[in-house]
């Protein structure tokens, strides 16, 4: 054989040419790791950017701004007969006893539009709030106290710092009498923030101030369990029997292929399928999160039977052979022993569906699930929305408050889908086994 070591100018692993050729491919190598390290870099830059964005915008959601008065419960304006009578409690004129606190603080105000303006300092919660006082304690009535009451969205969102008072009054919602107003509140300590429990107590409201998501909350709530419900033991059962039971046959491949197809088919049809079954057909309860609930199941139905599959595939055939040589028969062995090892994997693909499910706004749009709902839904039947949609009716609102509270609830979903994606690694990491 030829020594091709000492060649220097041939074709052998010593030669010029091949050393030219090694280098080459050397550098197109490290060439392709810098592309994709600033893939990466690039990826991970623009997501800082948008997780800074949000946060940035929507942490402010959690603090509420409220403004401290004292309130004298006047009573002869909440129960001037004395008879203490719930009903007559709970219809008093308690606008005006807020009205009444507001002059009492600034007496020197006149005028119809200086004092439209001063009452606007408040949100219409605070006459809410004074009645609520008074229904759970009426030995209130006849005294003064102090009582925080929640600010209006103009004054909150100066206190947050998005309103700049060095523009020219015209340009700024809140005007310099507005200011004097305010400021005059600050020195005496009398505006004070704290931790907004209320955004996520309160249902939706026209008043930014107001608005929370716990309708949104429960509606997702009960809209993902009857998705859950419905989605993973048919999808499990659909699984194992294409695996497991049904014969290799022309029929059966056309239902694989067909199960595939529909995993990449847009959420938005499955919505109209929704529309046309559910609703035309059916004539289910618009906006309901049981109609919502069966039009997701629909949707991921595809994606958890596949992740099913591929976990039943995973587990060795000698599992199966054994349970069959020890007596064992085929549905026994399916379920005793397939599927309790298939498991982890199947959870994890039921949760990862379930997650995308939580996200999608499309196909509850249209089931009509975008109309404004002001209360938390008591059941699967009532009228709800659901995280993503209320992210989309606030996100088109033209008040500057609702803009935090739009960042502020991407906050809360993003925090519900990385704790069901952590749950998925977490179930993934535990319980899989390497054969």
């Amino acid at each position: 054989m030829t020594d091709l070591s000492n060649k220097t100018g041939g074709t052998g692993w010593n030669s010029d040419h091949f050393r030219k050729n090694l280098a080459r491919r050397k550098r197109s190598e490290k060439r392709f790791q810098r592309i994709g390290l600033g893939a990466i870099l690039t990826a991970l830059t623009l997501l800082a950017i948008l997780m800074f964005s949000i946060f940035s915008k929507g942490y402010t959601a959690f603090i509420q701004t409220s403004i401290s008065l004292d309130v004298t419960f006047n009573e002869a304006i909440i129960d001037k007969d004395g008879t203490r009578d719930p009903e007559a409690l709970r219809h008093a004129n308690y606008t005006k006893l807020v009205q009444e606190s507001l002059r009492a603080r600034f007496p020197d105000v006149e005028g119809r539009s200086n004092l439209r303006a001063l009452f606007g300092l408040l949100s219409n919660d605070a006459s809410d709030t004074l009645r609520d006082m008074v229904m759970a304690n009426p030995e209130l009535i006849g005294q003064t106290l102090s009582v925080e009451l929640l600010a209006g969205d103009d004054v909150d969102m100066l206190n947050k710092g998005y309103i700049d008072r060095d523009l020219a009054e015209d340009n700024r919602r809140v005007k310099d009498k507005e200011l004097v107003w305010i400021d005059s509140l600050k020195e005496e300590g009398q505006i004070v923030t704290h931790f907004n429990s209320g955004f996520f107590t309160n249902g939706d409201s026209r008043e930014p101030e107001k608005a929370g998501i716990a309708g949104a909350m429960v509606g997702s709530f009960y809209t993902l369990l009857i998705t859950m419900l419905l989605s993973f033991p048919i999808g499990v059962m659909t699984a194992i029997y294409l695996e497991e039971f049904a014969p290799r046959n022309k029929f059966n491949d056309l239902i694989e292929v067909n199960i595939n197809n529909l995993a990449a088919v847009p959420s938005i049809v499955f919505g109209l399928l929704g529309l046309a079954i559910f609703l035309n057909v059916a004539h289910l309860p618009r906006s309901a999160p049981l109609v919502g609930g069966l039009t997701l199941a629909l949707m991921t139905l595809p994606t958890i039977i596949i992740a099913s599959r591929a976990a039943i595939r995973a587990v060795p055939d000698s599992i199966r052979q054994a349970a069959l040589g020890l007596g064992a028969s085929k549905q026994q062995a399916a379920f005793h022993h397939v599927l309790p090892l298939s498991m982890p994997g199947i959870l994890t693909g039921t949760i990862i569906g379930l997650a995308q499910a939580l996200g999608e706004t499309a196909p509850l749009l249209m089931i009509g699930m975008v109309a404004f709902i002001a209360d938390i839904p008591g059941g699967i039947n009532d009228p709800a929305t659901v995280m993503p949609v209320q992210i989309f009716l606030w996100a088109d609102s033209p008040e500057r408050a609702f803009v935090e509270k739009t960042s502020g609830a991407i906050m809360v979903l993003l925090a519900f889908l990385v704790l069901m994606n952590a749950l998925a690694v977490f179930l993934r990491k535990k319980f899989e086994r390497r054969w």
